[in-house]
């Protein structure tokens, strides 16, 4: 059973930051890459960022140069600094992480239940 359970989301001004984290708890062989997805009202889901291990990472344009990802192994955890938030930044943010469990030994992909986050003045 794996877990994935996210903090930090809320309200903020326009201009403003906030930071996201997720941590991966369970019977985790191995983590293969963690990242944030966000889904606007009446939009699809789409990626915001992704770090896979060995230090790769991906960014949507949309957020290039105003977020950051990072991650820390030891604890299972990856974080999102958001800076210059907009209001088109408003959406619900999932974390994912695809990864091995003890278990099964297989890959697969697994989803946080998501936090709210809402830029508006």
């Amino acid at each position: 059973q794996v877990q994935l359970v996210e903090s930090g989301g809320g309200v903020v001004q326009p201009g403003g930051s906030l930071t996201l984290s997720c941590a991966a708890a369970g019977s985790i062989f191995r983590i293969d890459a963690m990242g944030w997805y966000r889904q606007a009202p009446g939009k699809q889901r789409e990626l915001v960022a992704t770090i896979i291990s060995g230090g790769r990472y991906n960014y949507a344009d949309a957020v290039k140069g105003r977020f950051t990802i990072s991650r820390d192994s030891a604890k299972n955890t990856v974080y999102l600094q958001m800076n210059r938030l907009k209001p088109e930044d408003t959406a619900v943010y999932y974390c994912n992480a695809r990864l091995f469990t003890v278990a099964t030994m297989s890959r697969g992909d697994y989803w946080g239940q998501g936090t709210q986050v809402t830029v508006s003045s």
